[in-house]
Parts: C-alpha cells; structure tokens; sequence
C-alpha cells in the first residue's frame, strides 16, 4: 500500500483551493523563495518535472505557477494513523516502510475477507472513506513484486499479479524496476543489451556475477520475481527528527530558541503518537556556507516529553557558538524503545504521570484545532 502523493494530497484535502493545482511541499507560502528542497509534490506539480529532493529554488523555476506548502510533519503523522488503522483492521501483519507506505501479509485473512483483489478494494475503499486520500495498492506473492504493482497504476492504482502470472508480469518491464539497479548498473546492462527484466532473465546466472560480482547473483533471483522475504509487523523507526531551514541565514538568538522549542514540541509529538521514548536527543545546525555540526546526548530514563526534549536541545544549542548565521536548525531523537518497555523508577518531584498527561491533552487540542491553537508563551514574540 503506497499512499499518493502523501503530503501534497494532504495539504490538498485541508484546502480545497489547492485541488487540481501543483502543490509543491517543503517551502514558505510566500511565493516559493524558500531554501529548503522539495520534501513531495502533487501529481499536477510532476509535470512541470518537479519531483522530491529538487532544491525549491529549482522547482519555482520550472513551476512559479505552483502553490508552494510549509511541510506540516505533525498532519501528515496524524493521517499516516488513521491510514495504518484501517490496514490493521483486515490482519496484524502490517509492516509500515515510511509514514505513507506498508507492506502487509493478508494470507490468513481470506477466509474471512475474501480474496486478494477483495480485500485490497476494501482497503482503499476504507481508507478514503477515513481519511478522504488514496492509496494505490499492489498485490502478489511477494514483497519485491508486490511493491512495483503498487507503482504501475499511480494514482488510485490496483494491481493483483497471481503465482503463476509473475514471470510474465515482470518480463517486459525495465531493469530500473529492480532493486539495487541504479543508474550506473542500468548503464552497464544497456551496453551488453540489456534493457528489459525479460532480458536479464535470458542471461546466464554466471554471466551476471561475472558482470556485476555478488549483486549479480541477486537481480537473476529478482528477474524470476523469488523474493522470501516476509512482512515483520514489529518494525520499529529508528529515530524521529524534525528541521527547519530559515527563509534568511539569522543569528537572532530568540528565534533560534523559539524554533527549537516548536522543533523539539513536534518531535515529541511524533514519538507519543507512535508510543515510543528516545534515548538519545540530538541538535543539528547548519551555518551559512553550508557548515553542518550536530551533537547528541543520552538520557537516563528514554523521554517522550516535550519539557525534557526542549531542556535537553537548548542545552546542547549552548554549547553552539553563534559566531555567524545559521542556516538551518534541527531536532532529532533516536534510540527509541516503546513506552511499555521501559520500567523505570518514578521521580519524587517531577510528577512524570501528570507532564505525560498534559502532552496528550496538548497534542488532543493541536490536533482539533492546528497547531498555532496553543503555544507555550516562550515562544512568542516580544515581552
């Protein structure tokens, strides 16, 4: 299941004035002369060739007609739950690969939702009806092919390829489509000729180890479409970061503090939604001319706290010289473990229950009402 367009189509369903625009993500609203680059972009965006990781310097050139979005990190984790609920609902085997795709393993679920092309109708059908998206699905035997099913119909795609259809399925697609074929190895397979799935397979195993060494050896297995991997649903995130790019290179020193606050408040957030605690919380600048510095610490009892987060990014800020401009100021968190998993003894004044409780409560009325609905008062400006 892969989400469409997953920020874009968010920030079009929030605002109906965006709908049949190019939505480009990752930049301020004022006219896209953010410095940032593009984190994704609406389907009408894509053909004026914008696409993610395009510096919004670049797609303003190519789209200056475009309707250029903040990234709303905190929206999209909300929506990216509702979007996993709804998969949960048909089996337990749900492994998410980023917030807007999973793959999931309904084998034991036919019997009580029908077949494959059933239960993936019911899916999209149900995670419109949650969330008003959608999400193209693929179906198959296995994950490698399962993924590039859910790539060839986008958007609202649907492609169930059966056991026995898979070498068929694959034969006259491109080599690109293969994982671990990048740019350099398409290249290299053009040039010995090379150029469809269908092409490689008709190729001796050892010709290709000979050709490409080890990797060889796993796109012959990839062309015949043998992939035994399976879906594991305890899949953890590895860390939960959150970063700001200034519209102008600063050294105003509230600002800095403000952002890291609102940084560090978002971070938690994510954690606390995904029911994890950190153990280690990191603090990334990155001057002008591109200079990029990060330090970390590690906590003595992992925290999902915003109070604790922010405590610890301003004293890891201090230990920054502000000898020059920043260009960008991040907040990370990593070394998570879920909140069940960490027994820990309680602090006498702290009060950790009630900081925990009002995070939630925080985090309940941002999500009713938009983040700007509460703010701490350090984070405004002036007096």
């Amino acid at each position: 299941m892969d989400m469409d367009a997953f920020y874009a189509s968010v920030e079009q369903l929030d605002d109906p004035k965006l709908k049949g625009r190019p939505v480009i993500v990752g930049a301020d609203p004022k006219g896209g002369r953010g410095r940032g680059v593009v984190a994704a972009c609406s389907y009408e965006a894509r053909k004026f060739g914008v696409h993610s990781a395009l510096p919004i310097s670049q797609a303003w050139n190519l789209c200056p007609q475009g309707a250029y979005v903040r990234v709303r990190m905190d929206r999209y984790v909300e929506v990216s739950a509702q979007v996993m609920e709804v998969m949960r609902r048909f089996t337990n085997l749900v492994e998410p690969l980023s917030i807007d795709e999973a793959f999931l393993d309904v084998s034991g679920s036919t019997a009580l939702f029908g077949t494959s092309l059933q239960i993936a109708r019911a899916i999209k059908k149900q995670i419109r009806e949650a969330t008003g998206l959608c999400a193209s699905i693929g179906g198959a035997p296995n994950k490698f092919v399962a993924k590039i099913a859910s790539d060839l119909k986008k958007p609202d795609g649907l492609v169930i390829v059966e056991r026995d259809a898979v070498e068929d399925f694959l034969r006259d697609l491109p080599i690109s489509r293969l994982w671990g074929v990048g740019p350099k190895t398409e290249e290299r397979l053009h040039d010995v000729g090379i150029r469809t799935i269908g092409d490689l397979r008709a190729r001796p195993e050892t010709e290709l180890v000979r050709m490409l060494g080890s990797s060889g050896e796993h796109l012959h297995h990839l062309a015949y479409g043998r992939d035994d991997r399976p879906v594991i649903p305890d899949w953890e995130a590895r860390s939960v970061s959150n970063e700001t790019t200034f519209e102008a290179d600063t050294m105003d020193r509230a600002l800095l503090l403000r952002t890291l606050r609102s940084l560090a408040e978002s971070v938690g957030r994510r954690l606390r939604n995904e029911d994890q605690r950190a153990r280690v919380i990191t603090l990334k600048l990155r001057y002008e001319g591109f200079e990029t510095h990060t330090k970390q610490t590690s906590v003595s009892r992992p925290t999902h706290s915003d109070d604790d987060i922010v405590r610890i990014a301003t004293m890891l800020f201090e230990q920054f010289p502000l000898d020059r401009k920043v260009r960008l100021i991040g907040v990370g968190s990593s070394h998570l473990t879920r909140s069940g998993d960490n027994p820990t003894q309680l602090d006498l004044f702290a009060e950790p229950e009630k900081r925990d409780n009002l995070d939630r409560t925080v985090d309940a009325i941002r999500s009713k009402f938009g983040n700007a609905s509460l703010r701490r008062a350090s984070q405004l400006k002036g007096d």
